[in-house]
């Protein structure tokens, strides 16, 4: 399978008369599958918007290349197959969401006999049907976001570029636009997003990357960033107290309450005697996975571990 994406030692660096350059993205390397939610993670200023101006074809990169579906982003066809929401999108306040986007459908060159039903589609995927009727100015910062992603994905795009999709959005606007992203998938559209919110995008993306200070410094599946190698998480219940005080001594506590406890135990031997033990004493076994971090903790050890190198350079 061909990626849709491939960056390949892509850099950024701005230039200003008599100022110092700054370095707003160094030697990326990406590469972005076909019908996947791939998410660029990182603090503000990490170099996420310089990368998708550079996928946009918006800028110029200092040296590497991208290349958007094999081919140059700033070529014509390319930007026919992709579509983009900005972080915190403007539009003309004065016209109402139904005539914002007829003015895009024209710009965008949809035929007159495919647009009004387009629209339609669109209006009700984004969850904006009933209120599409009224002025922009009127609109929520979730409803501008609704509408930005109804114009993003006009054209039908195979690639879809988003900025800080659910920036300042509200639990159930957040939710809605989770939502639509994992339908975009389900459509089998290629989702590239960047974000700061690691909760959104640990439940919708298939990978990340993070950035920290325009250097790509951990990449990976969700699986393979979150997973624990070598160690699982047990729940049991029905035990007695002392069936609960001697499956303690085998592994990590994390709490125990009445007759349940929940543990971490090391692969292998360890949770092998534990599951027989459990079994023996009558217990029930509630709870068996790998365990899990969060993309936070993994973000934060990422980053850590980062600093550390600058300053042992």
């Amino acid at each position: 399978m061909e990626p849709v994406i491939v960056t390949e030692s892509l850099t950024k660096v701005y230039k200003a008369p008599l100022e110092p350059s700054v370095t707003a993205l160094q030697d990326l390397n990406l590469e972005v599958y076909p019908g996947e939610v791939f998410a660029l993670v990182g603090p503000n200023g990490s170099g996420k918007t310089t990368t998708l101006k550079l996928l946009l074809g918006l800028i110029f990169p200092t040296r590497g290349t991208a290349r958007v579906f094999g081919e140059n982003p700033r070529s014509v066809e390319v930007k026919r197959r992709i579509g983009f929401m900005p972080d915190g999108p403007y539009f003309y306040g004065h016209l109402t969401g139904n005539e914002l986007l007829d003015f895009y459908a024209d710009i965008l060159q949809i035929p007159r006999s495919q647009k009004k039903q387009r629209i339609e589609e669109l209006i009700e995927l984004v969850g904006m049907k009933g209120r599409s009727h009224l002025q922009v100015r009127t609109y929520s910062k979730g409803m501008i976001q609704r509408i930005g992603l109804a114009q993003a994905l006009l054209n039908d795009p195979e690639l879809v570029l988003l900025d800080e999709p659910t920036a300042g959005l509200d639990p159930i606007g957040t939710r809605d636009v989770k939502d639509i992203i994992l339908k975009m998938r389900q459509q089998g559209k290629t989702v590239f997003l960047c974000s700061h919110l690691l909760s959104d995008v640990e439940r919708i993306a298939d990978r990340v990357a993070v950035l920290h200070q325009g250097r790509l410094i951990r990449s990976g599946t969700m699986e393979e960033l979150l997973v624990v190698k070598g160690r699982f998480e047990v729940q049991a219940s029905r035990l007695s107290a002392e069936a609960l005080e001697a499956l303690g001594r085998m592994g990590e506590v994390l709490e125990v309450a009445d007759s349940r406890i929940h543990l971490l135990l090391e692969e292998g031997e360890a949770l092998q005697k534990a599951l027989a033990f459990i079994e023996a004493k009558g217990g029930h076994l509630d709870y068996l996975a790998p365990q899990r971090r969060t993309l936070e903790e993994v973000f934060i050890e990422a980053v850590r571990e980062a600093v550390g190198e600058e300053v042992i350079e």
